[in-house]
This record gives structure tokens, sequence and C-alpha cells, in this order.
């Protein structure tokens, strides 16, 4: 049974397409809403050949495919265009027109190399101790112990490209075991032997170029893409029945030679010119391009760009021995750390005290987000100070050709080893120099503690996965243009009501930092009794979160609400929740906004749920009205400017 054929029959199985409000699909599982669930004929669904089972998640009708979901999931909608969920498809559209090539380059780089990093990181980090016990002569070079422990960290770096074949094709929606089978066969002994044998190469007559794909990143990048068309090509006229066998062989014959005969001098080619260019830029350029890049380094981080470098960095570190982008990637982090610790000098207020000498020291071990978003975006002459500190140490950094010798996993005092080497002290004054410059600009510049400038793209300092969804909920999603469109007033007194049915507590009993210690600003809390949410004002719907669990509102007085249900529920992936507003829809108080399956996310979650005003610093009273029992639409909290 091909897919079209299939995707026939589960429309059928359903209850037909008359039956059907809506479709899309997860990762195994195709999700309708459909007008009524009884007429959908589970046992005969579950006879079809693709698909493995059927379930019913609150009034969604699920049938259960596997792998071939999106295939199934297209056959479908090509059939039946007007079955696909209209926000699912207009969210898609709008995600790929708002992302341009070079944002889903970066994305696609992190999202091949985040899975492995973990494992580069640890053999990184082994191979910086065993330089630094060698140097100690805790270590003999010679011996049989440090012969195995260096091939342990060895090993990742030798095999890397496995490790890429792996994650790329998973993204690329190809078979992954393929795919290392490809580079399996990239590097085998015999074609390894062969190809630097110094002989000339043929394969049919064709001339194979001499290449070594030991460590090498490019060209299985581009060898597991074609795959994925390869792959996709035979799917389509090879029958069901010979797949497995036949699929495989073909795509293995192809890609293989292809690779050796085009795609590996051509990715070689591409990836030497890159790290070429980078490392002569960098070397080159000296103090000034030390400056500018140490000073540029947490914008470059904070925009996604340095995915891009990450095979630039792991192809020096296998061809050369070293790198020398990676210093300046400690170097901002130490920055960063610098300038929050000048926080905690400068600051009065004992919360902010703490909160600054907590991040500053996470800082230090390599972790920055919660010191950069927590308080130097915050209050952004922090932020600026780090910058300035940064390009002193990246300046001396590079004036002095420091390099780091192995991808330690950490850009903190824990990932040091990495520096182990004829450099190493140079790096060591690196680092010192962003941290005390940027500690010194960061107490001279000061901060303004009662009213801290609020960035747009506000976040928390807490580093959790629900914090960090908690602060993009946050955000305007709308255009400047719609912005304007909106009404940016000047905030005067308001009354804002109850947006659902419960108890009202006050924000600080939340268990949840970012609320509970009024980071996100000050506010109310809930406990819900019914799973309905409805605006609390009259005004402008600024962001319907992806996953509906949190939608941010301004009034048209000028306070703007932030409404989160639940804590963690960012996990859900909007599943229980249904959103019945879109970003730049006016809304009057007492609307509905969003309906959530209150009993199925209070089984796993604390359902407690967070209203909290963004603008804070506009106003001088932020003050609950009435706690306990309250109902939807009567006043709870009271904002003065």
């Amino acid at each position: 049974m091909n897919y079209q054929e299939t995707a026939n029959k589960i429309v059928e199985g359903v209850g037909g397409k008359n039956n059907i409000n809506s479709v899309y699909h997860c990762v195994t599982r195709l999700r309708f809403d459909l007008k009524d669930n009884s007429k959908a004929d589970k046992a005969a669904l579950e006879k079809l050949d693709k698909v493995m089972g059927t379930n019913i998640a609150g009034k969604q009708y699920q049938v259960i495919i596997g792998n071939d979901v999106a295939r199934v999931f297209d056959s479908i909608v090509k059939e039946y265009p007007e079955l696909q969920d209209k926000k699912e498809k207009e969210q898609d559209a709008g995600e790929q027109k708002n992302k341009n090539v070079i944002s889903r380059l970066f994305e696609f780089i992190a999202s091949v190399f985040a899975p492995i990093l973990p494992a580069i990181a640890g053999a990184g980090l082994l191979k910086g101790f065993i330089a630094l016990f060698v140097s100690l002569g805790w270590l003999s070079a010679g011996s049989d112990t440090y012969r195995i422990i260096s091939s342990i960290g060895d090993g990742v770096f030798h095999f890397l490209p496995m490790l890429i074949a792996f994650s790329a094709a998973r993204k690329f929606n190809s078979n992954p075991f393929v795919a290392v089978a490809v580079s399996m066969a990239l590097m085998s002994p015999d074609i390894t032997a062969l190809l630097s044998s110094g002989n000339p190469v043929a394969f049919l007559g064709i001339p194979v170029t001499s290449v070594t794909y030991a460590s090498s990143v490019i060209p299985i990048l581009l060898a597991v893409w074609l795959l994925s068309y390869v792959e996709k090509g035979f799917n389509k006229i090879i029958p069901s029945s010979l797949k497995l066998l036949f699929v495989p062989l073909f795509s293995l014959l192809i890609v293989v030679p292809i690779t050796m005969i085009v795609i590996g001098p051509l990715g070689t080619f591409v990836g030497d010119a890159l790290s070429g260019g980078i490392n002569w830029l960098i070397v080159e350029g000296g103090l000034p391009a030390g400056i500018i890049l140490g000073g540029a380094m947490a914008l470059i981080v904070m925009t996604g760009m340095h995915y891009a470098l990450v095979p630039v960095i792991l192809s020096n570190l296998a061809t050369s021995g070293f790198d020398k982008f990676l210093p300046l990637t400690y170097i901002s982090n130490m920055g960063q750390a610098g300038a929050t610790a000048g926080v905690f000098f400068r600051a009065k207020d004992k919360k902010l005290k703490s909160l600054a000498l907590s991040t500053a020291l996470t800082a230090l071990m390599g972790v920055t987000e919660p010191a950069m978003y927590g308080v130097n975006m915050r209050y952004k002459k922090p932020f600026l100070a780090g910058m300035i500190g940064s390009a002193a140490g990246g300046g001396f950094a590079l004036m002095f050709g420091v390099n780091a010798y192995v991808l330690a996993g950490n850009g903190g005092l824990p990932g040091i080893p990495a520096f182990i080497g004829p450099t190493f002290w140079y790096a060591i004054g690196g680092l010192a120099i962003a941290f005390v410059v940027s500690l010194i600009v960061s107490i001279l510049l000061g901060i303004k503690e009662e009213a801290p400038e609020q960035d747009n793209s506000r976040s928390e300092s807490n580093v959790s996965a629900e914090q960090d969804e908690a602060a993009a909920a946050s955000n305007a999603a709308l255009s400047p243009a719609d912005l304007l469109e909106a009404g940016s007033v000047e905030p005067t007194d308001e009354t804002v009501y109850a947006p659902l049915t419960g108890t009202a507590i006050p924000l600080t009993e939340m268990d949840d930092p970012t609320f509970g210690e009024e980071m996100m600003g000050k506010g109310i809390a809930f406990v819900p009794e019914r799973g309905e949410l409805v605006s609390p004002v009259t005004g402008t719907v600024m962001n319907v979160f992806k996953t509906k669990h949190a939608i941010v509102i301004r009034s048209t007085d000028g306070v703007e609400l932030l409404m989160h249900v639940g804590i963690n529920t960012v996990k859900l992936r909007g599943q229980y929740f249904e959103a019945h507003v879109q970003t730049g829809d006016q809304v009057k108080a007492g609307d509905k906004l969003l309906t959530f399956e209150l009993d199925k996310i209070a089984r796993e979650y604390d359902i407690t749920t967070a209203m909290v005003v963004t603008n804070t610093p506009d106003y001088t009273v932020i003050a609950p009205l009435q706690l306990g029992p309250v109902a939807a639409k009567q006043p709870v909290l009271k904002v003065e400017v």
C-alpha cells in the first residue's frame, strides 16, 4: 500500500472528509480534530499496514504512524488541502517566511552539532587534563596508560564524521545508520591506505582525489545531504517489499563514489577556505581583530552566529592542533562575569547584590546566561562594561597569539585545561584582563536601581527551560510597525480584572523563582478552578506563545500583562491547550483567550497561574485588590503611575 492509498484509507477510517475539522501531525502520529469521534472505525484503522494504533487524547483523535507520519500527512493534505489545521499552516508558513538563508544555516548547524557536543566536550576536556598531567610530570607520555587514555580522547575527534553523519541524517530525514555506513566506508583502513599511497586512484576510470576524511566536517555533511535525496528517490520507485534491501544498497553504491570523486574534494576545499579565511583574519588582524571580535562576541553568541564557526573550530583543532577563535568565547564569558561582579559591588539593594554575586560565580564557571540576561542586559550599562572588558582581553589574546588546544566543553574556569600549551599564560592574562576591566568599568558606570532599564527581549536569571520560555513569552511578537499601530501609550492608573476563576494568592508564593522573586515584574497569581483564561483588560494581544500556555496583552491604558498558565507547562508543547485569539487581535475585558484541560495538566504540573505586569518600572504601585476566592472578571489588581 503506497502513502496516498494509506492516506485515503485513514481519512475513510476516521469517518470521511466531512467528519474532519482539521488535521496536523507531530513526530509519530496524525492528530485529528473530528466532529464526532464515535464515527472513527478503530478496528479498520489498525488493520492498515502503516498504522501502529489509535488513541484519543481529550477530544483529539490520534492515528499512530511512526517514522512515516510526515509522508502520510503530506499525502492527506495533498488530496484534501482544506483539512490542514489553519493555525498550524499559518504558523509554519510564517516561520519559514521569517527565516532567511543565514538563519536557517545557523539553525541547521546548531541542530547537527548540539547532540554530539557532550561527547566532543568530554573527550576534549580529557585531552586537556592529559596535557596538564604530562606537564606536571604525573604521567609519562610514552606509557601504556598515556596511550590508552589518549585514545579515549582522540577517538571522538578521529571518528568525528561518524557522529556528524548520524546527527545530520536525523536532520535531513534520512536513515542515520546508512549515513554512518557512508562515513565508515570513507574512513575504512583500505580506502585510507589507498588514498594516502601517493599513487593515482580511479573509480571506473574517473580520477579520485586524495582526501583525508578522518576528523573532517564539511565533506560528511555534504555526503549526508546527498544521501537524503538519493534515498527519497529510491523510496519512490522501489516496491515496499524490496526497500529494506535495495534502498540502502543503491544509496551506498551511489553516494560513496560520488563523495570520493566530487563531494570530498569540494567539501575539503570549502572547509579549508573557510578555516583559512577566518584564521588569516584573526592572525593578521592581531590587536584590532581581537578588540572587535572580543567586544562583539556576546552579541555574536546572542544571535547564534557562533554556531556557524563550530565546524571551523573543530577543523582547526583536528588539522592544526589549535584554534584561535575559541579563546575569545572564554574571554567574553569572563567579561560578562566581571561586569556582573561590578553590579554586586555597586548595588545597594540586597536582593540585587545576592543575584549579582550568584550569577557572577555561575558565569565564572562558564554558564553566562543568568548573568547576561538576568543582570547585565536588564540594566544595560553592565552589558556594555562586559563588552568593553572583553574587547580589552580579546585584543591582548590575539596580540600574543593565544591558542586553545582542545575543545574542553566549558567556557569558564573548569575549561582552562583547553589552553595548556605554549601560550597558556597569555591566555590566563587575557581572561584576567577581561574580568578586571569589565569589573572596573561596571563599577564606574553604575546602575539605576530604582528603575532598572528593561530590554525589549526581557529574560531572567534562571536557566531552566520553563523560565527561558517564560521570558520569551513576554516579548512582543508584533513588528515595530504593528506596535505603533497597536498604540504605544503613556501608562495611566488602571484596574486589572481576574483572568480566571479560582483562588488569588500573592505572586511571591509561587514555587518558581522567575515569578516568585518577581524577576519578570510584580503581579498576582491564581490557583484556577476552571480551565478558561479570559482577558483581564481591554487592549491588544501582543503575543500568543507557540505552545499556547502563555499570552501577553497590552491594555489601551498601557499596562503590559503576561499570563502564564502553570509551572513548567511549556514541556507539554501545547497539549491540553487551545488558543482562541491570535497575535494582533483586539480584545475586551472578559473575552476568552485560552482554554485548557485543567485536570490533565494538574496530574503532572503545578497549575498555579501567574499574571505579571512586565512593564513594572512604569508604575509606582502594583498591588492586589483582593486575595482568596475570586471569579473571572472581578477586580484583582490596581496599578498606579
